[in-house]
C-alpha cells in the first residue's frame, strides 16, 4: 500500500496505473502555469485563474518571456485550456450557477516527480547521477545547499540500508 500526498490510501497496482494515467495526460506548458497557479491560490475561478496568468508579478511566464513584449491571455484561450485540463483529469471542477471553480486535482510533488522523472529518462537516459553532476557542475552551490544534498544523501543511504 501507497499513500498519495493528499493520504488517500493506493495499492501498488493502483498506485501504478494513477502514474501511468499521470503520464498519458501530462500537463503542458500552459497547464502546467495554470496548475501552479492553482496550487498556490486553491480552488479559482477561470477569471482569476486568467488575471493571474496576464500579471507579470504573478506569472511565472514572466521569467521567461522578460526580453519579449508581455501579450494578454484571452479569457477565452484560459477557459478552453481548463476545460481541457479537466477533460485530462488534471483539475477538478465545481459549478455554482454559472460560475465554474476549478482546483487541481493532481499534487505539486507527484506532478513534479512524474515530469522529473521523464527528464531524466530522456536527457540523461535515466541517469539520476548524470544529471546531479551537471546541474552541480554549471552552478556553484552555497554552503547550505551543500549541507542540505549531503542531509538528503545521508538519508537516502540510510533508507536503502533498511530491510
Amino acid at each position: 500500500m501507497f499513500a498519495t500526498p493528499s493520504g488517500q490510501t493506493l495499492s501498488i497496482r493502483e498506485s501504478f496505473l494513477k502514474k501511468q494515467e499521470m503520464q498519458l495526460s501530462k500537463p503542458t506548458e500552459s497547464e502546467l502555469e495554470i496548475l501552479q497557479l492553482l496550487w498556490a491560490l486553491g480552488p479559482s475561478t477561470v477569471r482569476t485563474v486568467n488575471e493571474q496568468l496576464n500579471d507579470p508579478a504573478n506569472s511565472p511566464r514572466s521569467l521567461r518571456r522578460a526580453a519579449a513584449a508581455p501579450r494578454e491571455i484571452g479569457y477565452t484561450t484560459t477557459l478552453k485550456i481548463m476545460q481541457i485540463m479537466h477533460e485530462k483529469g488534471l483539475v477538478s471542477r465545481e459549478e455554482d450557477g454559472r460560475t465554474h471553480v476549478y482546483a487541481a486535482a493532481v499534487s505539486e510533488a507527484e506532478t513534479q516527480s512524474v515530469l522529473l522523472q521523464q527528464f531524466v529518462d530522456a536527457a540523461y537516459r535515466g541517469s539520476a547521477m548524470k544529471l546531479v553532476l551537471q546541474a552541480l557542475g554549471n552552478h556553484e552551490a552555497s554552503p547550505s545547499e551543500l549541507d542540505e544534498i549531503k542531509a538528503l544523501l545521508a538519508q537516502i543511504e540510510q533508507n536503502q540500508s533498511e530491510p
